[in-house]
């Protein structure tokens, strides 16, 4: 179906929807800050609720007489600009649906990037890209090539900031499409997933998770995350927006390069929230220099929200021992499990109270058992991720999708008010993962004592002779051994059909090149597997930046296993 044909389904009431909600706000207080943009060495640019909601409606009109319609997908890729923010609002008050696509980076070759934007443009439908000019050449191809959905390339950033026209009468009567926005689950590029959410279940979600976290008007979300991921898209700017609250906004580009930037705004415009997958935190405990945080104070900062990956204890411990004698404090290392499909948070831990961490016994573990320990070197340090929001159920099952006891491991599946209808344009792939109302994640876990706890991913398990083993405890041994790279190893088992099972392979990256000392690094390696009764088949060391990441950030196993396998065989790893 082509997404324009959204203009002739179902309508809802303007006051029904995500744009009547931001322009409540902007009434009621037109003065107060709505989002703050901060780029490095230069002043950060304030928008104000009226200013943006003026700055949007003059978008919108501007989109209109370039041919968009109420109904069209408008891809967005631009990078983080101040002006980004009444583009995308101007999307939404003609009644078109936005879908922030990642911008491609310096590493990754033109071909790559257009290919990927291609399959996700035939799940999502594009009908238009918003982009700039130097990606032209890049893009233009998708727009002239056959079977494309996409009408054209627009340039916003070139359009008049001072065009002060308004939206005619049309684009902002007679209701808009049920459907608000689309965005892509995580994965690597071309191949997410195109998942859209209406107006009722944003909304519906914001309320529910506000109350998760005792949101107030007192609070200040401060964020670096990618608006093309949920949770910076949901948890940080639908979250703010919706709820009436600002929003300090900077780029993930240049938070990756000086990570103490982050501090830095915390504590210069007393942010209050802030979320971040599990890595973030590795990164600036390991990157941040005292220097670069000399005089910060983040006492402001009441919740941290751990989220995207799983949540590791040693992280939260980490990073609270480096930064406590700047304001940190234990209270405020929260966490939560969240996914696009159910617009964002499924669980929540409570705020002002660390996340839970429990001890249990990691034999047991890969059995199916939750057993609490007290020897860590028998045991594996869980961190809880909290209770279902209101609005949320989680069961934890088996295969045949019966629950299994508290304390026993098995799949988690979810069922939300504020749930997905379906993956765009792939009904085999949502009959896969949408069964009876219930999504099934493929995420491994247990509840124990009313929390959910996530150990895994159900298909990067590793299966060495009936032995279930996790690749994420794997790697997290890897990742302490001196000159590995933190969080920059990938652990995955590779078919040995002499012995029927899979071995396990490790890809980690260092900065050591000398052959001999490469040797040492990987004996090191297979040492710090032993010491948690894991034998590695092989261990391969890649320079800096060699992982493939998924469109989250995260090293994608699959992507970086099928990568190994061929850099083995054309003999690119001589040491492994």
């Amino acid at each position: 179906m082509n997404p324009s044909s959204l203009t002739h389904v179902t309508r809802i009431p303007v006051e029904e929807t995500v744009w009547h909600q931001w322009c409540a706000h902007a009434i009621r207080e037109p003065h107060r800050d709505c989002i703050i943009h901060y780029e490095a060495g230069q002043e950060p640019v304030r928008w104000t609720r009226a200013n943006l909601i003026e700055a949007a409606r003059s978008v919108a009109a501007r989109l209109a007489s370039e041919g968009v319609q109420t109904g069209d997908v408008c891809g967005l890729i631009i990078r983080h600009h101040p002006q980004f923010y009444p583009i995308y609002l101007g999307i939404c008050a003609l009644g078109a649906l936005p879908a922030v696509l990642p911008y491609p980076n310096a590493r990754l070759h033109p071909d790559k990037f257009r290919s990927g934007i291609e399959g996700m443009s035939r799940k999502s439908g594009l009908d238009w890209v918003l982009t700039e000019r130097e990606l032209e050449p890049i893009l233009s191809p998708l727009v002239t090539g056959a079977g494309s959905s996409i009408r054209g390339l627009r340039f916003p950033l070139e359009w008049d900031s001072n065009d002060n026209r308004q939206p005619a009468a049309r684009t902002l009567e007679g209701g808009y499409p049920t459907t608000c926005l689309v965005q892509h689950s995580s994965g690597t590029t071309g191949l997410q997933k195109a998942i859209a959410l209406s107006h009722r279940a944003i909304l519906d979600h914001v309320r529910y998770y506000a109350e998760s976290i005792k949101l107030s008007e007192a609070d200040r979300v401060v964020s670096w995350l990618p608006l093309y991921h949920d949770m910076g898209l949901i948890a940080a700017f639908y979250l703010s927006l919706t709820s009436g609250i600002p929003l300090v906004q900077m780029s993930p580009f240049e938070w990756v390069v000086a990570p103490s930037l982050l501090l830095e705004v915390i504590s210069s415009e007393k942010g209050t929230l802030c979320w971040l997958p599990n890595f973030a935190y590795n990164h600036m405990v390991g990157s941040i220099h005292d220097d670069d945080i000399e005089g910060l104070r983040l006492d402001s900062l009441r919740l941290f929200v751990n989220c995207s990956e799983m949540v590791r204890a040693e992280s939260h411990r980490a990073f609270v021992q480096r930064f406590e004698s700047h304001g940190i404090r234990p209270e405020t290392m929260g966490a939560s499990y969240a996914m696009a499909e159910t617009t964002f948070a499924v669980t929540q831990t409570a705020p002002g109270q660390p996340a839970r961490e429990i001890m249990v016994d990691r034999k047991r573990l890969a059995e199916g058992r939750v057993d609490i320990c007290s020897n860590p070197e028998n045991g594996r340090l869980c961190a809880s991720s909290g209770r279902a929001i209101f609005g949320c159920d989680v069961r934890v099952v088996n295969e045949q999708g019966q629950n299994v006891p508290s304390g026993c491991v098995g799949e988690l599946i979810i069922r939300s008010a504020s749930m997905f209808e379906g993956y765009r344009n792939d009904p085999v792939t949502t009959s896969r993962f949408l069964r009876d109302g219930w999504y099934w994640s493929g995420d491994i876990g247990f509840e124990y004592e009313g929390e959910i706890y996530v150990v895994g991913r159900k298909k990067d398990l590793i299966i060495v002779a009936g032995r279930n083993l996790y690749p994420e405890d794997i790697e997290a041994a890897v990742s302490g051994v001196a000159w590995i790279l933190p969080g920059r190893v990938v652990a995955f088992g590779v078919e040995d059909s002499t012995k029927g099972t899979e071995e396990i392979w490790v890809i980690a990256e260092t900065e050591v090149a000398e052959s001999s000392e490469q040797r040492r690094l990987q004996q090191a390696v297979k040492e710090a597997a032993m010491a948690i009764d894991v034998t590695l088949a092989r261990v391969c060391l890649a320079p800096p930046r060699w992982l493939i990441k998924s469109s989250s950030g995260k090293p994608s196993r699959q992507a970086n296993k099928e990568r190994a396998l061929t850099d083995f065989s054309a003999n690119r790893f001589p040491n492994s």
